[in-house]
C-alpha cells in the first residue's frame, strides 16, 4: 500500500488526483446522462453506450487526420453519431421499445458487438489517440499539473449537459420527451408522435456519446474493444443517481472519476478496471439491499 502512504505524506498528490478525477468525472457524468435519458424515456438499457463513445473518438481521429484542428472533431462526432443513432433506431430499436427490458439488453448487446467488429475492421485493433497540443497548466509552483485538454473537456461536458437540460425544459421537443417519459400512452392521446420522440431521444444519446468520445480520444486512448468500460461507468452513474435525477448524475459521475483515479494510484493502473467492475458489483448489491428493505416495509 505504498501509494496510500504517499497520499498521507504528500497531500499535493491527493489534491492532484482529486482535481484530475473531477475533470474526467464530468465526461462520465455526460455519458451517464445520455444513458439515463434513453432508460427513462424508452425503458431501454443501452449496452452499446460505450461503443458509441469509442466510435465518436474514431470520428474525431478522422477529422484530425484530415488536417483539421482536433476540437472540430467534437461537433462533427456529435453530428455523425446523431445520424447513426437515428438509423439504428429505424433499423432495430423501434422494434424493442415496447418489449421487456431483457429484449432490449439482447438487442443493444448485439449492436455493441457489431460496432466493435466494424471498428476493428475499419480502424484496426491498435491503440490510438489524438494529441491536441494544448499544453499543461501549472499551479502551486509546479506541485499541480493539469492537462489543458482535461480542463476543456470539463467545460465542454458542463456546457453539453447544460444544453441538454435547457433543451428538455424549454423546447417543444424537449417537453414532448418529458411527457413521453412520464406517460407515453397519455402523450399519444394528446397528439405527441412518440415514435419520433423515441428516435430523437436515442439519437440525442448517441450524439452526446459521440461528443464525449471525441474528447476521450484527446484525453486518453481508444481501441475497438474498450467501450465496455464506458458502458459500465454510465450504468453505475445511473444506478447511483437514479432516473430523472440530473444533479445526482452529475455528482455520481464526478465521484466515480475521483474514486477511479485514487484507486488507480493506490492499487496500480493495471487494477483500475478490476476496481471498476468490483465497484459495480458492490453498488448492485447495495441497490438490491435497499429495494429489499423497501419491499419489507410495504409488506
Amino acid at each position: 500500500m505504498e501509494g496510500l502512504q504517499i497520499l498521507f505524506t504528500a497531500p499535493q498528490y491527493a489534491l492532484q488526483l482529486l482535481l484530475d478525477g473531477l475533470l474526467v468525472g464530468a465526461l462520465f457524468a455526460l455519458i451517464g446522462y445520455g444513458m439515463a435519458l434513453v432508460w427513462g424515456v424508452m425503458n431501454i438499457i443501452n449496452l452499446a453506450q460505450g461503443e458509441f463513445v469509442i466510435l465518436g473518438g474514431y470520428v474525431a481521429l478522422l477529422v484530425f487526420n484530415a488536417g483539421f484542428y482536433p476540437l472540430w472533431g467534437v461537433p462533427v462526432a456529435a453530428l455523425v453519431l446523431f445520424v447513426l443513432g437515428w438509423l439504428l433506431y429505424r433499423l432495430v430499436i423501434f422494434r424493442i421499445v415496447d418489449r421487456d427490458l431483457f429484449t432490449s439488453l439482447l438487442a443493444t448487446f448485439g449492436i455493441s458487438i457489431l460496432l466493435q467488429q466494424l471498428m476493428d475492421q475499419i480502424f484496426g485493433a491498435d491503440i490510438q489517440n489524438v494529441d491536441a497540443e494544448l499544453g499543461t497548466t501549472v499551479l502551486m509552483h509546479g506541485d499541480l499539473l493539469l492537462a489543458n485538454i482535461k480542463l476543456i473537456s470539463f467545460v465542454l461536458s458542463i456546457l453539453a449537459g447544460g444544453f441538454l437540460v435547457v433543451f428538455l425544459r424549454r423546447s417543444r421537443i424537449g417537453q414532448a420527451i418529458r411527457a413521453t417519459a412520464q406517460n407515453a400512452a397519455a402523450a399519444r392521446i394528446l397528439g405527441v408522435d412518440t415514435d419520433r420522440i423515441y428516435a430523437t431521444t436515442f439519437s440525442l444519446n448517441a450524439a452526446v456519446c459521440g461528443a464525449a468520445g471525441a474528447l476521450v480520444v484527446m484525453t486518453w486512448v481508444i481501441h475497438p474493444y474498450i467501450g465496455l468500460t464506458y458502458t459500465v461507468r454510465s450504468f453505475m452513474v445511473v444506478i447511483i443517481a437514479g432516473l430523472g435525477n440530473l444533479a445526482g448524475v452529475a455528482l455520481a459521475g464526478l465521484g466515480l472519476g475521483v474514486a477511479e483515479n485514487i484507486a488507480g494510484f493506490i492499487f496500480g493502473a493495471e487494477f483500475q478496471s478490476a476496481f471498476l467492475f468490483s465497484l459495480l458489483v458492490v453498488i448492485l448489491l447495495w441497490r438490491n439491499w435497499r429495494l429489499r428493505r423497501k419491499r419489507e416495509v410495504l409488506r
